[in-house]
């Protein structure tokens, strides 16, 4: 079959047909990367494929890591497994990049939807390319050079212990990245910041760094750069992590929305 890709807004995202995703050739992965790189995000849809076959169509495009914090699904470490229910609510309701405070942060994942509330529970992708063209020259010019520094505590060192915290901080300490990311292929300038990791910009109290990351968070937040998925059972999005920011819907409690995802290595940010 022929492998098309119908985009799903002007800026970023598209919906793959043709692809079976159990089934792919060399020629199918190398169209696949292609239209990723274009679109940024990549959906499929009817995609009733095992865990097995999930984690090896992701291992075609790099290879995979375990998250240290997050839940995995039980026999599978790579697979990372997010659940909400009427016990316990959550999505991951804040724009973000995954995983930005890794030295080298990944490049991009591959998400599936399990379990489906009867509304709700969608999710958004912006154009992080277009959100910093869409900033002012003084923007350009103010934050050009500045590095931002990330840290998982804010998120996941939460629930640690302060013994088991520094255990895990010296384990994973804060990463030092660009507040504007190039990215390694497609050569674009991309914002790089997300209120969710990042704890300071060097040279700058919180208070003046997270007036920084506010600004750069709301050109995120812009619709004009953004797409909106409405998930079903077994559909799949795969973003390019270096690209494209991300937040989920929390408007789906009491609700169970369950997804699984796999995330491929990548390299340090420049």
């Amino acid at each position: 079959m022929v492998i098309e890709f119908e985009p799903l807004t002007a800026a970023v995202g598209a919906t793959v047909h043709g692809v079976d995703m159990a089934n792919v050739s060399d020629i199918d992965i190398d169209a696949i990367r292609k239209g990723w790189m274009d679109h940024k995000v990549l959906f499929f849809r009817d995609q009733p494929i095992t865990i097995e076959e999930h984690i090896a169509f992701g291992a075609r495009f790099g290879e995979l890591e375990v998250h240290p914090f997050a839940n995995s699904r039980e026999g599978y470490p790579e697979i990372v497994r997010i659940e909400s229910n009427a016990e316990r609510q959550y999505a991951a309701d804040n724009w973000h990049s995954d995983v930005t405070w890794r030295r080298e942060p990944s490049l991009g994942s591959v998400l599936r939807a399990v379990v489906v509330p009867p509304a709700g529970g969608d999710t958004c992708f912006a154009n992080t390319a277009k959100a910093y063209d869409n900033l002012s020259e003084e923007w350009k010019r103010r934050i050009d050079g500045m590095v931002a520094v990330h840290d998982f505590s804010y998120v996941f060192g939460r629930g640690l212990t302060p013994e088991k915290l520094k255990e895990q901080q010296a384990k994973y300490p804060p990463a030092h990245h660009p507040v504007v990311r190039t990215h390694p292929e497609t050569g674009e300038k991309n914002i790089y910041t997300n209120r969710g990791f990042v704890s300071h910009i060097e040279g700058m109290s919180r208070e003046e760094s997270m007036l920084i990351v506010g600004h750069l968070e709301r050109a995120v937040m812009d619709p004009s750069v953004q797409c909106r998925f409405k998930w079903d059972a077994n559909s799949f999005a795969m973003w390019d992590n270096r690209a494209v920011q991300h937040c989920a819907t929390n408007d789906f409690w009491p609700e169970t929305r369950i997804v699984e995802r796999v995330t491929i290595v990548g390299d340090k940010p420049y």
